[in-house]
């Protein structure tokens, strides 16, 4: 399965209310959305029809998370933080936002993707999606920081340990899709500030020069699934129920927290 038909796939799975994408370049990946969007690329060049309510941010994503209020053109959906981050509307009143889908596919270089991940989690709770591109490079040439061959992963997959290494509150889900595979994480918590706090600490480590050293797992996409095992998987419905609902994270998380583990070993399992 291709990157762009599994994209398609979550945003039916998730019955999201609203999307964020960072890494517009043409359209072809905001083309699946139906929701009030938020789109951000300071170059992007969109060939594609676009059929949603798009706000298309000419900006970096670093630029853009620093305005005062980024998700105002989204409406509706539920903050937990309502009390602190919060959504002023055109009438003046004050409305909570929070991000069902987001689509992490901008600047190919590990502090970037950590950066973009921590504002997007801000305004992400337990139920929201969060989804990593370019996350499996096919050889240690395509991981460089420094381009030099025509497809580019950069090193985002580093992503993965840190994730793993500083928030083991997350799940992460490695998809094995074509070209480079993609992460997908759940149980985002806006309240926690493990990567901001530490990211002088972890670009100080993860920030290398080249060549990079691709751990074998990454190349041999050894604990990937493949993309049908998730999308089929049978949390989507108490996910989302839940979610709509306004359940805040309680012990049916830990429930929720466990199907999507549970749907990796079933996906390797079946590569075996």
């Amino acid at each position: 399965m291709k990157r762009h038909e599994f994209l398609r796939g979550l945003h039916k799975a998730s019955a999201n209310r609203n999307y964020l994408e960072i890494g517009v370049n043409d359209g072809r990946s905001l083309t699946f959305s139906r929701v009030p969007s938020i789109a951000i690329d300071p170059a992007f060049k969109v060939v594609s029809e676009i059929r949603c309510d798009v706000h298309l941010a000419k900006a970096t994503s670093d630029d853009f998370f620093a305005r005062e209020n980024p998700l105002q053109h989204l409406k509706g959906g539920r903050h937990p933080l309502r009390n602190i981050v919060r959504n002023r509307s055109p009438f003046g009143y004050w409305k909570d936002v929070t991000l069902d889908l987001s689509f992490i596919d901008g600047m190919h270089l590990f502090e970037y993707a950590l950066r973009d991940f921590i504002n997007v989690e801000k305004y992400s709770d337990w139920a929201s999606v969060i989804v990593f591109d370019d996350m499996l490079p096919r050889n240690v040439d395509e991981a460089a920081r420094d381009r030099h061959t025509n497809a580019w992963t950069g090193d985002v997959y580093k992503v993965i340990e840190v994730l793993n290494r500083y928030r083991p509150d997350l799940v992460t889900v490695l998809v094995d899709t074509e070209p480079t595979g993609q992460l997908v994480v759940f149980g985002a918590d806006p309240t926690n500030t493990v990567l901001k706090d530490k990211y002088d600490e972890i670009i100080a480590e993860y920030v290398v020069p080249d060549p990079q050293k691709v751990p074998e797992s990454v190349l041999e996409r050894t604990t990937a699934i493949k993309p049908e095992a998730l999308i089929e998987a049978a949390f989507w419905k108490p996910l989302v129920n839940a979610r709509n609902r306004g359940s805040k994270r309680d012990r049916s998380w830990e429930h929720l927290r466990a199907e999507p583990a549970a749907a990796q070993q079933r996906g390797l399992n079946a590569m075996t």
